[in-house]
């Protein structure tokens, strides 16, 4: 078996290319990648995806890349759109040529973070940024292709590799007495290493029985908010490395109006996962789990 893994370098595909080398012959390319004979890795070009997924023929394609920044995409629409709505659309119908299954990354953006309950597949829809919109059209062009797909929407992603936002409250609690971080967004931070293994899971269960490909909702369990997070990762971190050097000694709870963006956040971004655990047989471990796993990592 083949597979074609795009955006091999960003947090979710660096750990693909770990969970999917077991599947088969893996073929990774970033947006910068070039193959011999033609084709590409780059989201911005339509005609050169095609071209590589035409001259590979993969099995599975799966699209871990994006347009990510968030309040960018609001004054850069069009590329935005892109790499976010046009480049799955083509992959999809390149997948239908091949007979690929599509595997393909969304986000709680594409809700608009309304109440307290768990957004389930079916829920409807609302995006309210460009990121949310562009992604949400992607999912839709997937769909309307008729290829066959797995979609997983999941939120506050976070890696030991590259930024995130626990490196960030660590090193802001070793330079300030204070902080000040967001207490009414709520969601599950969920490690790209979670998401990366329960895409392998998913994708031999489907490769097996098709009926079992879709929309799923893949995040960590539990909740909690930005501020409890930040909180989370200072203990967690004081009890893996007592010597750390933490100076803040409040983590401050403010609202989303005290850090204005370009883009509007979804205050609701908890997402129900029963599809997903019931059709694949998972237990998703509680959120704090990976990112003391996280923490360990980089401390």
């Amino acid at each position: 078996m083949r597979v074609l893994l795009l955006g091999k370098n960003g947090q979710v595909g660096w750990e693909l290319q770990r969970s999917l080398a077991p599947l088969g012959e893996l073929v990774a390319l970033d947006r910068h990648s070039t193959l011999p004979d033609g084709g590409c890795g780059d989201l911005n070009n339509l005609d050169g995806l095609r071209e590589t997924v035409l001259r590979l023929r993969p099995d599975v394609i799966v699209n871990a890349a994006a347009h990510t920044a968030v309040d960018r995409a609001e004054s850069e629409p069009e590329q935005a759109r892109t790499a976010n709505a046009l480049a799955p659309g083509a992959l999809a119908q390149a997948s239908c040529e091949v007979g690929a299954l599509l595997v393909h990354y969304s986000t709680d953006y594409v809700f608009d973070g309304d109440g307290t309950t768990p957004w389930s597949e079916d829920a409807a829809t609302g995006p309210l940024s460009v990121y949310g919109q562009t992604k949400l059209e992607g999912e839709q062009l997937i769909a309307a292709a008729g290829a066959r797909h797995l979609i997983f929407r999941t939120s506050w992603v976070y890696a030991a590799r590259g930024g995130n936002f626990a490196k960030t409250m660590l090193r802001l609690a070793q330079e300030r007495d204070r902080l000040t971080v967001i207490d009414d967004q709520f969601g599950a931070p969920t490690g790209a290493e979670l998401i990366a293994d329960v895409t392998a899971h998913a994708i031999r269960q489907t490769l097996r029985e098709e009926a079992r490909g879709g929309t799923y909702h893949l995040a960590a369990a539990g909740e909690t908010t930005w501020n409890g997070y930040a909180r989370f990762v200072l203990e967690a971190a004081l009890v893996l490395k007592p010597d750390l050097a933490i100076k803040a000694r409040e983590v401050a709870p403010v609202p989303t109006s005290a850090f204005p963006t370009a883009a509007r956040r979804p205050l609701n971004s908890r997402l129900d996962t029963a599809r997903l655990r019931e059709n694949f047989g998972l237990t998703l471990p509680d959120w704090q789990h990976g990112v003391r796993r996280m923490l360990a990592e980089i401390l």
